[in-house]
């Protein structure tokens, strides 16, 4: 296939990543668009040059996405995009429970890149790629002040939670297989959320693995995931980092520091962590060689709280590629439960709704194999006239359902001390229901 190739101009990066592609992301220039940050490397992809979608049955087969992205007509691509927390269930076999989609991909017109040091301006034609130089190169100067307003939400439990905490572990206490499910709970937000304001605001306060603001395939999400999914080289290095057990952090160096010690040494979740990383072991095993564990149960600040950590990693066997990596360890075994296949209905049936992109993955790929997928946590969701903040926590045998609600508390403050109001309201009090 004959491919043409994008029209690049590099820049000088003078001004902070951050407020670069969040002053772009709210410019209107991009539509789709996505921004996704890893590590010291800031992207934001706009427009649509190609675009892969999944649904139904025809989402059990990623191989299929490879194929698409392959067909691209440009070198040197990189798709952006997201995967449902749905999608784990029909990669496991099940019958998909609706016809919602469930991988939104995009390969961008218009691509800014900031590494650090300097600024790569991606784009199809000259008047396209003039146009984004000029607004990169207009900087900050006239963009307006921040906003210093907050909406306030009650985190309270409104709904049923710990009751299906106390209902999930009928089930762990049963003759199933079920080892561990994560039960999650949404707090509606009742005031319009300037997404944009809220993700620089909650970047800000967080420390997250990966971070990401998009607006793609109908849903706008802003959030400061703890933990990546996968992250795959292009010789095949394949890394996935489960985060499974949590205390806050209040702030207070010794506080923290005595909630830490009593994390490391709580029964519970040493062993909510070492089961969570003995299955991800085996997923890697399923298409990799060379599977090991390293940095096994250390502690990561992930903003309002702190989590025990492991890394494991493996080499992808002859014949296989980021996808499949992909499709071995989605959802992220933090985020669904053990066995996953026997997690899924009891997730669904106790939640009472389909999850969506929360537990889910914004991703990206590209065309040298290169893949990076980040867990869809520490998050705000704006759908149609809805907007929400989602959390879970880990339930075993040993579990509490009043600790299992602190435990979302805890995380929901990550996001929720941070959202801009769209506008600012004589009262920004609200309390919002929880379910």
């Amino acid at each position: 296939m004959t491919r043409n190739t994008y029209l690049e101009v590099r820049l000088p990066l003078r001004e902070e990543p951050l407020q670069l592609v969040t002053r772009l992301a709210g410019s209107g220039l991009f539509d789709p668009y996505v921004v996704y940050e890893n590590g010291p490397c800031w992207a934001l992809a706009g427009g649509a040059l190609t675009e892969v979608r999944l649904s139904g049955q025809d989402a059990g087969d990623l191989s299929r996405v490879g194929r698409r992205l392959a067909q691209t007509p440009v070198a040197g691509w990189r798709a952006y995009g997201w995967a449902a927390f749905e999608l784990g269930a029909v990669l496991a076999g099940a019958h998909p429970d609706g016809s919602g989609t469930l991988l939104h991909l995009i390969v961008p017109t218009d691509e800014v890149r900031a590494d650090g040091r300097d600024i790569l301006v991606r784009a199809l034609t000259p008047e396209r790629l003039d146009l984004v130089v000029g607004h990169v190169r207009a900087g900050s100067a006239g963009l307006p002040r921040a906003q210093a307003g907050r909406i306030t939400l009650s985190l309270e439990d409104r709904g049923n939670y710990r009751a299906a905490v106390t209902a999930a572990l009928l089930e762990l206490h049963g003759q199933g297989p079920l080892e561990k499910v994560i039960l999650s709970r949404r707090v509606l937000v009742p005031t319009a959320v300037d997404m944009v304001a809220s993700y620089v605001e909650g970047r800000r306060a967080n420390t997250p693995a990966r971070s990401f603001l998009l607006d793609l395939g109908g849903i706008q999400a802003a959030g400061f995931s703890p933990e990546t999914v996968a992250e795959v080289t292009a010789d095949g290095q394949v890394t996935t980092r489960p985060l499974a057990g949590t205390r806050a952090r209040t702030g207070t160096a010794a506080d923290d520091a005595r909630l830490r010690a009593e994390l490391l040494n709580d029964p519970k979740e040493i062993h909510e962590h070492a089961i969570s990383v003995k299955l991800a072991l085996e997923e890697l095993g399923a298409v990799c060689d060379d599977t090991r564990v390293s940095e096994y149960m250390t502690v990561l600040d992930r903003g309002t709280v702190q989590h025990l950590a492991s890394t494991v990693t493996g080499r992808l066997r002859q014949g296989h590629g980021p996808w499949d990596a992909f499709a071995a360890l989605f959802p992220a075994v933090t985020a669904t439960g053990i066995p996953k296949a026997p997690a899924y209905p009891v997730i669904r049936a106790l939640e009472g709704r389909p999850r969506g992109l929360y537990a889910g993955a914004v991703l990206t790929c590209d065309a040298d194999g290169s893949f990076d997928a980040a867990l869809v946590l520490r998050s705000v969701f704006r759908l149609e006239d809805q907007c929400w903040l989602q959390a879970g926590a880990g339930v075993v045998r040993q579990s509490r359902p009043e600790r299992e609600h602190e435990e979302t508390c805890e995380k929901l403050r990550s996001v929720a001390h941070h959202l801009v109001p769209t506008q600012h309201p004589a009262n920004s009090e609200a309390d919002a229901p929880s379910r």
